[in-house]
């Protein structure tokens, strides 16, 4: 009700700006008393997959908290797991401004923010200041924008080992739209490359120490039927442990004629959330239960959640529709699914 209230002077703001403010009021609010506006007490919908232990199957989509500095208000708003970043190995600004736009009458946001982010380092010291958040916590890896897409492998494996102390699982991001060249790494033998180095990493740090952190792969909506079935076979040859479904789209035929809906980048909300849910379905079936899924894209509703869930979802993850809908939207969803 609170955030109903608020949307729309929120909404006056420039996205982007809109965005940093509510980073940095969730960031000083969290520790006093003011952490009541958003805090919530959501009934326990325990799941367990890829063997980590979920209070419930609701999450935080990465690309919101990029830089983990809210890590213990999310928690607060009831999400059973948090994924912070895109991270990569050195900071960077990310694209020209402006790079946020939203397509209000849609309930879509299309962005090509770049990976702006502080670098690995200064998310490290942000989780590490997270002490009371309890929930399952994900760190989202990607490459530099001025590192080749033939080196971009080591950025990856530089991410992997910074984070994979901090982190209960890693997700890694290829299919953001807003890198260039950055989808190709889904494909072919550099798909496989990457992921056959990626697994040799993970066991020669579960090795080092002492644990098991799951590798996690995002995926585009944009991809055919056999493409997703060469990117199932792929992961299942390489015992990845899951998978995300899905990235933004470039698709734009249902904000056509919509404010901004021309502008470069990556559409999400719930303009894509059909064809994440289809994606979803064929991955499914292309997995045959080889490992989970979390489902992303466009979910806005319990309904939206449960659709995800029954195309062959394990977990849901939220980002757009946290922006449209509030904190209640988790409760619901918690509470329904």
């Amino acid at each position: 009700m609170l955030y109903r209230l608020a949307r729309p002077a929120i909404f006056q703001l420039d996205p982007e700006k809109a965005h940093d403010l509510t980073i940095k009021t969730l960031s000083r609010f969290h520790h006093t008393p003011l952490r009541f506006l958003y805090s919530q007490h959501l009934p326990p919908r325990p799941v367990t997959v890829m063997g980590l232990h979920f209070t419930n199957p609701v999450g935080l989509a990465a690309g919101l908290d990029k830089n983990g500095e809210c890590i213990e208000a999310f928690g607060a708003m009831g999400f059973g797991f948090v994924e912070v970043g895109t991270v990569t190995p050195r900071a960077q600004p990310g694209n020209d401004k402006p790079r946020l736009f939203r397509l209000k009458a849609a309930e879509g946001i299309i962005n090509r923010m770049g990976f702006n982010n502080h670098g690995v380092e200064a998310l490290i010291e942000n989780v590490k200041q997270a002490k009371n958040f309890t929930g399952v916590l994900g760190i989202n890896i990607g490459k530099n924008k001025d590192t080749p897409i033939e080196q971009g492998t080591d950025d990856y494996i530089a991410c992997m080992q910074k984070v994979y102390p901090y982190a209960d699982y890693i997700a890694v991001n290829i299919s953001s739209p807003n890198t260039p060249g950055l989808r190709s790494l889904q494909y072919g033998n550099i798909f496989d490359e990457l992921l056959s180095a990626l697994k040799k990493e993970q066991g020669q740090l579960a090795e080092t120490h002492g644990k098991y952190v799951p590798l996690a792969v995002k995926i585009a909506p944009d991809l055919s039927c056999d493409e997703i079935q060469h990117v199932a076979d792929s992961l299942v040859r390489h015992n990845i442990d899951g998978v995300i479904a899905t990235n933004t789209t470039l698709e734009r035929s249902l904000v056509d004629g919509m404010p901004h809906y021309r502008e470069a980048g990556g559409l999400s909300g719930r303009p894509v959330q059909l064809k994440s849910t289809e994606v979803i379905r064929q991955l499914h079936r292309a997995l045959n239960g080889a490992m989970p899924i979390i489902g992303v894209g466009g979910i806005d509703s319990v309904t939206a959640a449960r659709e995800k869930l029954e195309a062959g979802a394990d977990l849901v993850q939220l980002y757009s529709g946290l922006i449209y809908q509030g904190p209640g939207l988790v409760k619901q969803i918690v509470r329904h699914i």
